[in-house]
């Protein structure tokens, strides 16, 4: 059924109207077809049943009918055979035959078999037997010739030969003709109202697609139905929230950042004043642990709002550049040379993200390597490690800010939890998806996935 569904508004409510108009036009043809039944017998089965009683009754009388030879004109009235009788081939009616045997049955005659078939006439016929305008007009008119035969014991059969309107007879092509009509009047008008809804719903999702935080929002003209334009104008004024709201955060970060980093500063200068180098050492080190802490916040945390802009870099270069940082360092890190990859993206938080991961694997594994993959539609960034792993309940876990699986507080050996939420939050940022994964043979595989 999913596959026959369509997935634009527009196209479902063309298929329910479609589908509706089909339906009640069935139901419509089922009634039509039970009237003309219904019509039919009481307009030629009932006449024909009051005809055959009548004339059985004057059999019984003895009173004059018309014969004819053992053959049979169809076209000829009632008559009554005192010989072998020919019905003409055709579609047996069991409720004719049922209500000539009840009308017998009521008159009180006994009667041996009935039989009651239908044949349709065609023009050809009609002319050869040179029926006079009315009737052969009324032929014309039925389509066909219901034949019956009432076999009365001893004195022969009477055949009553009565034209037969079909009620099938163009009723079908009427309905479809109906429905088409229908289609038209119907239906145009309200794909043309299902349009007029769905275009500026369409605008609205694309304008909502493309909407960035903290970035002016597309412009959309609120057009449509009255709900419809107070949709889009609802959106626009939220639009304008967030922004503001974003801004505001900013300039609050701003001032933290300010007021916390001239006061870890001054601490910095006065712990020069203590005595005691072991207690000086420690003092240092957690000024510096607090003031990279409160800059991978606020990094985390202006991500919505990037003061770089997006420029083509090759990612290759990129990631070499990193490696070799690591290198200079004395870490043990391999990369894998690639070809030119280039991409358009932020080449500083791009940068980050890919140190992030590195440093993740230097701590837990005490090395890393680096490969790229190129594809078709994206370029992969892979870290590895041959660490002990994640536990799988925990692979998208460890991507929540301060979440860390290392249980100490201890920087060196565990962070603060905030690596891997920043790495995410830049190449989500740049359209892209990171994630962890345990390999068979042991280690971890980091990959960044970015769309060309």
């Amino acid at each position: 059924m999913k596959r026959f569904w369509p997935t634009s508004l527009l196209g479902q409510i063309a298929l329910l109207v479609a589908v509706a108009l089909f339906v009640a036009q069935a139901l419509n043809f089922m009634l039509l077809l039970r009237e003309r039944q219904a019509f039919r017998f009481a307009e030629v089965t009932l006449p024909a049943v009051t005809r055959l009683v009548d004339a059985a009754e004057r059999v019984t009388a003895q009173r004059p009918v018309a014969t004819d030879p053992p053959r049979t004109d169809r076209l000829r009235g009632l008559r009554l055979v005192t010989g072998r009788v020919d019905m003409p081939e055709g579609a047996a009616e069991a409720d004719v035959e049922h209500a000539i045997r009840r009308g017998f049955s009521d008159a009180g005659i006994a009667v041996g078999r009935i039989e009651a078939r239908v044949q349709p006439i065609d023009e050809q016929e009609i002319r050869e037997r040179k029926l006079d305008n009315r009737r052969a007009e009324r032929l014309r008119r039925m389509g066909a010739v219901l034949g019956v035969a009432v076999e009365l014991p001893g004195r022969g059969w009477l055949v009553s030969n009565n034209p037969w309107p079909i009620a099938e007879r163009g009723l079908l092509w009427q309905l479809l003709a109906q429905t088409l009509i229908l289609y038209v009047v119907v239906l145009l008008p309200v794909l043309w109202i299902g349009r007029r809804i769905a275009k500026p719903l369409r605008e609205l999702a694309a304008s909502a697609r493309a909407f960035q935080p903290g970035q002016p929002l597309p412009p959309i003209e609120p057009s449509g139905p009255q709900d419809v334009r107070l949709l889009i104008v609802a959106f626009t004024d939220l639009g304008r929230r967030v922004s503001a709201m974003i801004e505001e955060k900013d300039r609050m970060l701003g001032a933290i950042g300010h007021d916390l980093r001239t006061p870890l500063a001054a601490l910095r200068v006065r712990i020069e004043s203590v005595e005691d180098d072991t207690d000086r050492i420690r003092m240092a080190e957690t000024i510096d642990e607090m003031t990279a802490t409160l800059e991978d916040i606020l990094s985390l945390a202006r991500l919505g709002r990037p003061s770089e802009k997006a420029t083509d870099v090759d990612v290759a270069a990129l990631v070499d550049a990193v490696v070799e940082d690591f290198r200079d360092l004395g870490d043990d890190v391999d990369f894998v040379e690639a070809d030119r990859v280039p991409l358009h993206l932020r080449p500083n938080l791009m940068r980050r993200a890919v140190r992030n991961l590195i440093e993740n694997a230097i701590k837990y594994a005490g090395a890393a390597q680096v490969r790229i993959d190129t594809r078709a539609d994206a370029v992969t960034i892979v870290v590895a490690d041959n660490g002990p792993g994640i536990p799988p309940d925990r692979l998208e876990a460890v991507f929540d800010p301060f979440t860390r699986l290392e249980t100490s507080r201890n920087r060196d050996t565990g962070g603060i939890g905030l690596g891997l939420a920043l790495a995410r939050a830049i190449v989500r940022e740049a359209g892209g998806e990171i994630a962890l994964t345990n390999r068979p043979g042991g280690g971890l595989d980091a990959t960044i996935r970015l769309p060309r």
